[in-house]
């Protein structure tokens, strides 16, 4: 889809906006399979397969603060990976305000449910789907794969998630969390509060987690730095294996563009750490 075929957003900021268009010119001319995974524009999704797979998909959502971001500003990511055998999938999700936590969510867990389902006809493994997105969408991808009811809710198997990969995502919104304001797509505080319910580092099962690859840049939100060592060390005292990848010298939003640079590591990592992820036998 273009972006002027989606329904309004909230407004960028000069950063976002700056953001959108860099990661728009290294999308463009980068073609992918759309398919729809709901009715809304939002929940859809494209593929990107590798020519020459090993079978390890890579679902990895858009950030934008839980209310702007589109899935194409993720295509400038195919080509580093794809060149690696990783199967790309860039989901949408219905974003705030307009829909409020657990919404966006269960759209993620949908858009995943339907890779498992097809994975096999664009040369992945629906043994060795991953997850993985840029700040908000890191945390979406750190709560699929840290809790396991959406899981048995979608008839997936517990291991539906081999690993994680999020970029310089948000694991926690309580006090400890360092936010200087209660993000919108958590709607007001009060009675059911979803403060707990959305944070992964709050949530993780030890016993269906999958594994971390967390990264974050040098020069990120300090509260994301924080929050990055924090869920790495909760991740660890699970039980559940933990790694960090530092994007030197990059912001917040330098950190999710160096996700498709060579020279950044990130692609040779991302992709080794994912191949050395053992598939499970069933």
């Amino acid at each position: 889809m273009k972006l002027a075929d989606y329904p309004p957003q909230e407004p960028l900021s000069a950063l976002g906006a700056s953001y959108q268009a860099r990661v728009m010119a290294r999308g463009e001319g980068i073609a992918g399979r759309e398919f729809g995974y709901g009715s809304d524009p939002y929940q859809r999704l494209t593929v990107y397969p590798a020519g020459s797979p090993t079978g390890d998909v890579l679902v990895f959502f858009h950030g934008g603060g839980w209310t702007s971001g589109y899935k194409e500003w993720m295509a400038f990511m195919a080509p580093a990976l794809q060149a690696r055998g990783v199967t790309l999938v860039t989901p949408g999700y219905r974003l705030a305000p307009g829909h409020l936590f657990p919404t966006g969510f269960d759209d993620a867990a949908d858009a995943l449910a339907w890779v498992h389902a097809h994975a096999g006809e664009h040369g992945g493994d629906a043994r060795r789907i991953f997850v993985g997105g840029h700040s908000s969408g890191g945390h979406y991808a750190a709560l699929l794969a840290a809790t396991p009811d959406w899981r048995s809710a979608r008839g997936l198997p517990a291991d539906a998630v081999r690993g994680c990969l999020p970029v310089s995502g948000v694991y926690r919104f309580d006090a400890e969390g360092g936010l200087t304001m209660r993000p919108r797509f958590l709607g007001p505080a009060g009675e059911g509060d979803a403060t707990t319910a959305a944070s992964p580092l709050l949530r993780i099962d030890a016993g269906a987690c999958a594994p971390f690859l967390l990264a974050w840049g040098s020069r990120d939100f300090p509260h994301l730095i924080v929050q990055g060592r924090q869920m790495q060390e909760a991740l660890q005292r699970a039980g559940v294996a933990a790694e960090a990848f530092l994007f030197e010298g990059a912001d917040h939003f330098e950190a999710s563009l160096a996700c498709g640079q060579e020279e950044s590591g990130w692609p040779d990592r991302a992709a080794a750490w994912m191949h050395d992820t053992p598939t499970p036998n069933h």
